[in-house]
């Protein structure tokens, strides 16, 4: 039972991964954002995608999140966390 939930959460977070990708990138595109931040909006993005896919897997409340969260440190790579960066994800325009 324990092992065929974790399967359902992985796949899941499989599935929605590339989702969580293409929205990351369009935030990175759209707004100025210290590179160090982008991981935990990943997570963010992954979480809510995770919670809002209810009508798509009958999959508990806390499986799709504990999914969306994964796809998030996939999305852009869990080594990604622990890294130090510097700048931003667009050049800020200075006047």
């Amino acid at each position: 039972m324990e092992n065929e939930m974790m399967t359902q959460v992985l796949m899941f977070a499989t599935v929605i991964s590339p989702f969580v990708t293409g929205i990351l990138e369009v935030i990175k595109r759209l707004a100025a954002l210290p590179k160090n931040y982008v991981p935990l909006i990943a997570v963010a993005v992954g979480i809510i995608l995770g919670a809002t896919a209810y009508p798509f897997t009958d999959m508990g409340l806390s499986l799709r999140l504990w999914s969306g969260a994964g796809s998030g440190l996939a999305a852009t790579g869990l080594f990604e966390l622990v890294q130090r960066r510097s700048g931003h994800t667009t050049k800020i325009k200075e006047d």
